[in-house]
């Protein structure tokens, strides 16, 4: 007994020192007031790091928010965000756009992109939000953060960073190119360095038909397939398209595989994966046709989208709609069984949520 205790007890040694450790997020990044002059998509990294993306800086942030304390399991509903913060930021709640709602895997705490203000006055804007409901200012004076420029990126326009990823240590960015590939995946190394020229991508759109370069991808998601991590990419109109990380490199034209055509006349707003009854799915938010859950069955090796998808016809996954979901504009997993939503109502304000991943 002694002897095999000993010897698992060696092996456990021997695995321990032979693995890499993975370096905190936060060397590396170094004391200062980060410059960010707009917020559009936002994402955690790990170890309390948040990513910015600010197309009118035409550049990424990763800012230590030094949030990495577990801050409980409770449920979060906050009915009537945008008059909070208002109140908050001391602002005609009229006047607050909330650009993105992210979740801090570290904490739990949700963290709120806004925009104060509207048109070229707006400021930025980070808003934390506790599990017991509190909202507070995020401070970015003097905080620890990189900053990578994102050469070829049309500065000024709104939708010039739609989406933003962290995947085996590299940052993944959507984000409009200047290039005759407008739509372009750009990979950052993490630690930060300045973006190289993007990955331009090449898609068969369903809906309208035809091959295109120009549709930009409005949300994205990272998910791993046969062990080989991927990223799901969804445009307007609506295809779902899976491309391979490893094939995102600087100057490169890659062809992604249109896995699913869910319908025209419609623009994704947000997605994420889950897993639920040992089944993986993607649920995702749509400005006109609800919430969708993807299933993700043969996503390995069902056959592509290369043919014209008619009028409101469906092509590749299935999916259902999501019927008590409605007006969501955006989506974060809490936890491996929950997510949060924002809400659009009736009257045109906005409720945070809680919900069960469906």
């Amino acid at each position: 007994m002694y002897r095999t205790s000993f010897v698992f007890a060696a092996l456990a040694a021997a695995v321990l020192v032979a693995a890499p450790v993975r370096a905190d997020l936060t060397e590396g990044l170094k004391k200062g007031t980060p410059d960010i002059k707009s917020i559009s998509a936002m994402a955690f990294a790990g170890d309390g790091v948040l990513l910015v993306g600010d197309p009118a800086g035409a550049a990424v942030f990763a800012i230590d928010t030094a949030d990495t304390k577990p801050a409980g399991t409770d449920a979060v509903k906050v009915e009537g965000l945008e008059g909070k913060l208002g109140t908050l930021l001391e602002i005609d709640p009229k006047q607050i756009v909330i650009k993105d709602v992210v979740v801090n895997p570290d904490s739990g705490n949700i963290y709120i992109g806004v925009h104060r203000g509207t048109g070229n006055d707006a400021t930025p804007v980070l808003v934390k939000l506790d599990r017991k409901g509190k909202l507070s200012d995020v401070s970015l004076k003097d905080v620890k953060f990189a900053k990578a420029a994102l050469p070829g990126t049309p500065k000024g326009r709104a939708e010039a960073i739609t989406g933003l990823g962290f995947v085996k240590d590299q940052v993944i960015i959507a984000a409009l190119s200047t290039e005759d590939f407008a739509s372009s995946l750009r990979t950052i190394p993490y630690p930060f360095r300045d973006a190289d020229k993007g990955t331009s991508v090449e898609i068969f759109h369903g809906s309208h038909g035809k091959l295109e370069t120009n549709s930009p991808v409005r949300t994205f998601a990272a998910y791993e397939i046969k062990g080989e991590p991927y990223l799901l990419a969804a445009y307007t109109c609506t295809p779902l398209v899976k491309i391979p990380v490893k094939d995102l490199q600087p100057g490169k034209k890659v062809k992604g595989t249109t896995i699913a055509e869910l319908g025209n006349r419609n623009r994704p707003l947000d997605m994420v994966t889950y897993t639920k009854d040992g089944k993986d799915y993607i649920l995702m938010a749509n400005n006109s046709r609800g919430v969708m859950k993807i299933t993700t069955d043969n996503i390995d090796k069902i056959d592509p989208v290369e043919k014209p998808v008619p009028g409101n016809n469906t092509a590749g996954l299935t999916y259902e709609t999501v019927k008590d979901l409605k007006g969501v504009e955006q989506l974060a997993k809490l936890d491996k069984e929950r997510a949060i939503i924002l809400v659009k109502t009736d009257t045109g304000g906005y409720t945070l949520d809680t919900i069960a991943l469906p």
